[in-house]
């Protein structure tokens, strides 16, 4: 695996603006959890993940927020961010149990973007929305989960990743069963998102059917383009997923948010070297 070398984190210190100057509580009433329109935006996310695999908020970020968050966030990238560029297959790891090594499931492919981890924004408006507790609550009852943390990692917990032209993120499922993304920035063209719901199951690899994606067979992938201030919620544990090469000088820019259903999630020494060049 190539990397770069890891830079220093950045402290970033701002003022915070209050959340309705950030996300439009209006549309989607977050801090109303008692009200009518609340329940039914979430009634609407379940019904959505569950015919669709996933759920938008389109919208969510104020477009006059969107611009100065990108504004902190660009020389971070183009200075200070982590070029992760692997060969890798579908499961991130050389070998998998009850797989030979040339089963087609384990085919490799390549990922290249540029990271910025969460200790190197500091308090900026990005990591105010994710630590925001009526946005974890809202995510728990959307999803259907009891309760939803924040992550202790301060490499993990939040993530922007950009992808420059020609970069992508390759087919590959997350750790933890539903991932929350903010898109900050479309590419001119490119940079779409493919997922291909239900492919596996808790206690059902379908190995075979891992080895059909990998190699382009499955008719049931399926693309997804959204908007810049749009979250998106899929279920990304058994969910695979990848976002197609970006075309053009405007880089797709994007936010991972990381809850977990139980605190004190930390990723190993190796996990942070191998995404972020650093522990």
């Amino acid at each position: 695996m190539a990397t770069s070398e890891p830079v220093p984190p950045t402290t970033v210190v701002a003022t915070q603006p209050p959340m309705e100057a950030l996300l439009d509580l209006d549309r989607y009433p977050l801090d109303r959890p008692d009200s009518d329109e609340y329940r039914q935006l979430v009634q609407r996310c379940r019904t959505a993940l569950a015919d669709d695999g996933l759920f938008d908020l389109a919208g969510l970020l104020r477009s006059a927020a969107l611009v100065p968050i990108v504004e902190v966030l660009r020389p971070m990238i183009d200075n200070a961010s982590f070029t992760h560029r692997r060969r890798h297959n579908i499961y991130f790891s050389p070998e998998v149990p009850g797989l030979a090594h040339d089963h087609p499931a384990l085919r490799e492919m390549e990922t290249v973007n540029r990271t910025v981890c969460a200790d190197q924004m500091g308090q900026t408006d990005l990591v105010h929305v994710y630590e925001w507790a009526p946005l974890r609550r809202f995510l728990a009852a959307a999803t259907a989960v009891p309760e939803l943390f924040v992550m202790d990692d301060n490499l993990a917990r939040v993530n922007v990743m950009s992808y420059r032209d020609g970069e992508a993120l390759n087919w590959h499922f997350d750790r933890s069963e539903f991932t929350t993304t903010l898109l900050l920035q479309q590419p001119m063209a490119g940079g779409d998102f493919e997922y291909r719901p239900d492919l596996r199951a808790d206690g059902k690899a379908n190995h075979d059917g891992v080895g059909r994606l990998v190699a382009g067979l499955d008719t049931a992938v399926r693309r997804h383009r959204a908007d810049p201030g749009t979250l998106t919620v899929f279920a990304g544990r058994n969910t695979a997923h990848r976002v197609t090469p970006t075309i053009g000088e405007r880089d797709r820019i994007i936010a991972v948010f990381s809850y977990y259903e139980r605190p004190g999630v930390l990723f190993t020494a190796a996990e942070r070297v191998g995404f972020y060049g650093r522990s």
